[in-house]
């Protein structure tokens, strides 16, 4: 709220707001830097005193939506429907939403328990293709499960696909998840998440900046897009085509200063072509929530170091490796031939093979010494985990 006005005035004409101008409206924005709320409000009731920049036939649109704008009974409904109004200097407010200037939501309406600003601290967003593959709902449940075990919130746009599969794996592990959507929040859109929307708004958050009962447009869609990047300490695509609206969330984070993941794909999917795309540019690739994590974290939350599986050999000692691999795989040696292969004397080797003997590697073939068994099956799984 504007110090020292009134704070009811002030929830109703941001309301107003809401109804009139559109998301992501950056003249709007303006508007409301330059002349302040108060006058904003007053011109586009008043109706005959223009604010600057923008046609004739554009102020005529926005003061007939102005004259149907009942902030009283959006608030109403909104109340009925468990929906309450977070204004910017609101205490739930989150203060990165600033970071998005002139094109700052007037406010965001929120269903649901939670403090959004709270949330908000502690939040990455996953977003994809909605049409997208097995693989990629896979990755996208594991990947939100996993964030969510580690105390992070899961934001997403709620809608089919990646969306939808992101906001199934948080809840699915007990934890955190916001939908930013593109429509009132009294109102869930896709009709099919209806009942995972009710969900996320019992165990979670809706959040949108429409007002109560606005439908969804394609232009809506990607303006929403802005919010989940701009809330959220970083974003990760799963899957995306090249003209995915994923990508715009990618690239509003990116431009925020927030950080870009993107999870590979099969290069021949048309569906992760797009986030290969994110991969060569300004993406970081990640592959599981502790990935993510490390970027979006506090110092010292690390991935674990990736490796392969420790082998019975890879604990002998080098000294004990190298008489090991001087044996032919194929027949019984001399010790001496042994020590010649394994760079080291003829004691030292045949200590070494009784050592490997005791171990199961070698066994003893009259005068001679060969690879059991298992040191042949060793040696081939160790070429294999290379």
């Amino acid at each position: 709220m504007t110090a020292g006005g009134d704070p009811d005035a002030e929830l109703l004409d941001r309301v107003f707001l809401a109804r009139v101008v559109e998301p992501g409206d950056e003249v709007g924005g303006r508007w409301l830097r330059e002349f302040g709320l108060g006058e904003v409000v007053r011109r586009l009731r008043d109706g005959a005193q223009p604010l600057p920049g923008v046609s004739g036939t554009r102020w005529g649109g926005l003061v007939a939506r102005a004259r149907r704008a009942e902030p009283e009974r959006d608030l109403e409904v909104a109340r009925c429907a468990g929906v309450r109004f977070v204004c910017p200097g609101d205490a739930e407010w989150p203060g990165q939403l600033d970071d998005l200037g002139d094109a700052r939501p007037m406010g965001l309406w929120v269903r649901g328990r939670p403090s959004l600003r709270m949330w908000a601290l502690r939040s990455v967003a996953v977003v994809g293709a909605r049409a997208c593959t097995e693989y990629g709902a896979h990755v996208a449940g594991t990947l939100a499960s996993g964030l969510a075990e580690l105390g992070w919130v899961v934001v997403s746009g709620g809608a089919y696909g990646i969306d939808g599969a992101a906001h199934r794996g948080a809840l699915a592990a007990g934890g955190a998840t916001v939908a930013v959507l593109a429509c009132g929040v009294d109102r869930p859109y896709p009709r099919g998440h209806t009942a995972l929307i009710h969900r996320i708004a019992e165990q979670g958050l809706v959040v949108g900046e429409l007002p109560p009962g606005d439908h969804p447009t394609p232009s809506r869609f990607i303006l929403r897009n802005r919010v989940i990047a701009a809330l959220t300490r970083g974003t990760v695509v799963v899957e995306a085509a090249c003209r995915s609206g994923s990508l715009v969330t990618a690239r509003a984070a990116a431009r925020l200063g927030r950080f870009t993941m993107g999870v590979p794909g099969p290069v021949t999917s048309g569906l992760s072509a797009g986030v290969h795309e994110l991969l060569r540019g300004e993406a970081v690739l990640v592959t599981d929530a502790a990935d993510v994590v490390e970027l979006v974290g506090d110092m010292g939350e690390l991935a674990p170091p990736r490796r392969g599986p420790v082998l019975p050999r890879d604990l002998l000692e080098q000294a004990s490796r190298s008489v090991l691999a001087a044996l032919p795989a194929d027949r019984a040696a001399p010790a001496d031939e042994i020590a010649c292969g394994a760079r080291t004397t003829l004691d030292d080797a045949i200590a070494r093979l009784y050592e490997l003997r005791a171990l199961g590697y070698v066994e003893r073939h009259g005068d001679g010494w060969k690879l059991t068994r298992q040191a042949v099956s060793s040696a081939r799984s160790a070429r294999g985990s290379c």
